[in-house]
């Protein structure tokens, strides 16, 4: 069953996953996938938060980072000879991370999708788990707040613009700053 080593060594762990939350399988806190799946089935899991089985499937499609509307901004923004960071945490200690980032302009661009951060023009507010919904938003909208001013205070820039708008629009602010960042006079 082990090799010589114990149950904790890499050759022994080929198709094992760390189990969170249950009692461990074995005596080091790995399990194989068929136990961890059988788990789930029994339904030790916590219940989800989607209406549906495809909700969920679609909800847990969404990218986190390269979307559509970031990417046609930075491959305009290349274009153009900027250089920058991508999915970058600006701010040593902040768990937050912007879109597109010039490090040493100290300029951060949040690219927000209508749906998650709330857009006044095109946000509508799904009718199952009104309630949830309505409150994943609110907090999404406090926590870009939050991070504005947490980033201004460490001296960052910060320009948001929503997926819908046009990436040229968004390049041409962003270029604007950019200038603006690059030739104003060190302090």
């Amino acid at each position: 069953m082990f090799c010589k080593w114990g149950p904790s060594h890499p050759k022994n762990r080929q198709g094992l996953r760390r189990r969170r939350g249950d009692a461990p399988a074995y005596q080091d806190g790995w399990v194989s996938g068929e136990d961890l799946g059988s788990a789930r089935a029994e339904g030790s899991a916590r219940a989800s938060w989607a209406s549906s089985a495809g909700t969920a499937k679609s909800m847990r499609s969404n990218r986190g980072r390269d979307t559509k509307p970031e990417i046609a901004v930075r491959r305009l923004l290349h274009a153009r000879g900027f250089r920058f960071r991508v999915d970058f945490a600006p701010v040593q200690g902040l768990r937050r991370r912007a879109d597109i980032v010039f490090t040493r302009q100290k300029l951060a661009v949040f690219i927000d999708g209508c749906f998650w951060h709330g857009c006044p023009d095109h946000y509508s507010a799904p009718g199952a788990n009104a309630r949830f919904w309505r409150e994943k938003r609110d907090a999404n909208v406090r926590r870009d707040r939050q991070t504005d001013a947490l980033m201004i205070d460490a001296g960052w820039t910060v320009l948001r613009a929503w997926e819908h708008e046009d990436a040229s629009a968004v390049v041409s602010r962003v270029a604007s700053a950019y200038l603006q960042l690059t030739t104003r006079p060190a302090p």
